[in-house]
């Protein structure tokens, strides 16, 4: 059975999110320019909010399930 591939968009987000929950600095993205940068900045914008919250661990987990879930 084949497997099928994510999003390269999503996987950048949930890279560009892990980053930003884990206090990374944005200069870490692997991306120069175009959607899947954008995507990584978004994802990071969104992580380094949810440390300023003191998400972390399962919660955080929980939040980035939901924000996929509904965009």
């Amino acid at each position: 059975m084949k497997r099928l591939k994510r999003d390269p968009q999503e996987r950048a987000f949930v890279r560009g999110y892990q980053n930003g929950l884990q206090g990374k600095s944005k200069e870490l993205c692997p991306f120069d320019q175009g959607t899947n940068r954008q995507a990584w900045m978004n994802g990071w914008r969104e992580g380094r909010s949810d440390n300023w919250d003191g998400l972390a661990g399962a919660s955080a987990v929980h939040r980035l399930n939901a924000v996929h879930a509904v965009g």
